[in-house]
């Protein structure tokens, strides 16, 4: 097999196609369906006619936080954050944008009326991120303050100021467990209806849980992609969830992954034999998955470890022709964007 690197996964995107507010309803985005020989262009709403009674369909439940918070310094210098995970005892553990980072010890004044204490770095002393304490005058436990304080943490492409809308909007409509400060976006095409439509089909649903954190818009900066450190996510794997792949598999149905978040739950857990814990697992051409048959995924941005992974998935070369089809034909890119439906490549085992 050809050894891969960064470069490989480069392609010229115009700006206009990145989508900066979603479709008018979830389910009426575009859907590339790859699954075929040829391209096919749908409708995300016409997704259950190609799938199968006895289909398993995996999402990933989790809730994006108002991660967002902004403050200051007592010198007045402004300072955001972006909460990655809330820990024991009202402590978080957050990324700090500010001009001079403050010395550990230094309470800072944020917006709405709470402070944050800076305990020091995480998850070791020199690590990227930041910990800190929050106080709220009123007793409020941190997701209670993030979600009076916060702003929803948008992805960077995305140039307006979060709204109401995109409280809304960048949540899935099953969204149960909070955790996470980016959208499994996937998820984002499925409305009540379409939901009902899929069981009425005989499609099947689980969940998983994957917090994804603000690493998923990491670059990658090593042209050796081997190279590259990934950032740790948080998982689960529910015992409901093994038993029913464990069913579809036995009856001949297919897993269906909705969204990269669930193809690296489910990978994650079929390769460290744990349901639940923490991940870096990074999946590069070469990768044998031993659960996913089909992916539904957005689109991801050139270099990004999102692309390796798809192409991992369904084949460098078909993937790289979908783009370029997905280009021509005017889709919306990223998170607010259309959607694509890919078939395992036969070369990756499950």
């Amino acid at each position: 097999m050809r050894a891969f690197t960064l470069s490989d996964f480069d392609f010229d995107l115009p700006p206009e196609l990145v989508a900066q507010h979603p479709a008018s309803e979830r389910s009426a985005s575009r859907l590339l369906d790859g699954t075929g020989a040829a391209a096919v262009d749908r409708i995300f709403h016409q997704l259950p006619a190609l799938l199968r009674a006895g289909d398993l369909l995996v999402f990933n439940d989790t809730r994006v936080v108002k991660a967002r918070l902004f403050g200051e310094k007592p010198t007045g210098g402004k300072l955001e954050l972006l909460v990655e995970r809330v820990l024991q005892g009202a402590e978080v553990v957050a990324h700090m944008k500010v001009s001079k980072k403050p010395p550990v010890g230094t309470t800072l004044a944020m917006a709405g009326g709470f402070s944050a204490t800076l305990l020091g770095r995480w998850p070791e002393e020199d690590g990227a991120l930041f910990r800190l304490r929050f106080d709220s005058p009123a007793g409020e436990d941190p997701y209670a303050l993030m979600a009076r304080c916060g702003h929803v943490p948008l992805p960077p492409y995305i140039t307006h100021t979060d709204s109401a809308d995109d409280e809304s909007r960048y949540q899935t409509v099953f969204a149960r467990v909070p955790g996470a400060v980016a959208a499994p976006t996937a998820a984002l095409h499925f409305d009540a209806a379409l939901l009902a439509a899929l069981e009425a089909r005989g499609v099947q649903r689980a969940n998983v849980t994957l917090h994804v954190g603000a690493g998923t818009f990491q670059p990658v900066k090593t042209e050796d992609i081997a190279q590259h450190q990934m950032h740790a996510e948080r998982y689960e794997v529910p015992e409901a969830t093994q038993q029913a792949i464990a069913a579809c598999k036995a009856r001949g149905g297919r897993v269906i992954a909705v969204g990269t978040t669930t193809v690296r739950t489910l990978e994650s857990w079929a390769k460290s034999g744990e349901a639940a814990g923490d991940t870096r697992i990074f999946i590069t051409p070469g990768f044998a998955f031993a659960h996913v048959d089909l992916l539904v995924t957005n689109f991801h941005l050139p270099k990004s470890t999102l692309m390796m992974l798809v192409s991992a998935f369904a084949g460098y070369d078909r993937v790289m022709a979908l783009y370029a089809h997905a280009i021509r034909e005017n889709y919306r890119f990223f998170s607010y964007g259309d959607a694509m439906l890919l078939a395992r490549t036969p070369t990756a085992p499950c």
